[in-house]
């Protein structure tokens, strides 16, 4: 995969949160010092229906459809945002994925079908490896078959 002591193709984990501009701007920075290809992957945990449309609090019984649409939504909402950001760093449309599932084991999927050698995730740091989406960064750690970089993220920015 590195024979040629340099990354080629490098998976950005995106969770369209503000405090993951550093984590975008470090892959800008390594896929241009590499000359890497750059995939980037947004993961949409599953929704379910009933719990996103019920009160906090609602205790009573409401019967709810299965299928609300939400999912699909929320993927197409993820797809607008994901274009935004590929478009910005200029990444062909084929490599900007969403995908749905629990993102540790998505992205580590994902960079195996992609043949990533690098994946990229923020960390805010506060617990050891855990990133934007909860443990995000730990699971992807303990499983990923190639380099992780993990981008620390400042809660405040210092002055």
């Amino acid at each position: 995969m590195m024979d040629s002591g340099h990354y080629t193709h490098l998976l950005l984990a995106v969770d369209f949160e503000p405090s993951g501009v550093p984590v975008i701007a470090r892959a800008r920075q390594l896929r241009a010092l590499f000359g890497a290809r750059l995939t980037l992957l947004h993961v949409l945990e599953h929704v379910t229906a009933a719990q996103e449309y019920l009160p906090l609090g609602f205790g009573g019984d409401l019967p709810v459809p299965d299928d609300l649409g939400l999912e699909q939504e929320l993927l197409d909402i993820a797809r607008r945002q994901l274009d935004v950001v590929g478009d910005t760093l200029e990444v062909a449309a084929a490599d900007r994925l969403v995908r749905v599932g629990p993102p540790g084991h998505t992205i580590d999927t994902v960079a195996t079908e992609v043949g990533a050698d690098l994946v990229i995730v923020g960390s805010h740091g506060q617990h050891g490896f855990l990133g934007l989406f909860g443990s995000t960064a730990k699971a992807v750690l303990r499983s990923l078959n190639c380099d992780v970089l993990c981008v620390k993220l400042a809660e405040v920015a210092d002055a």
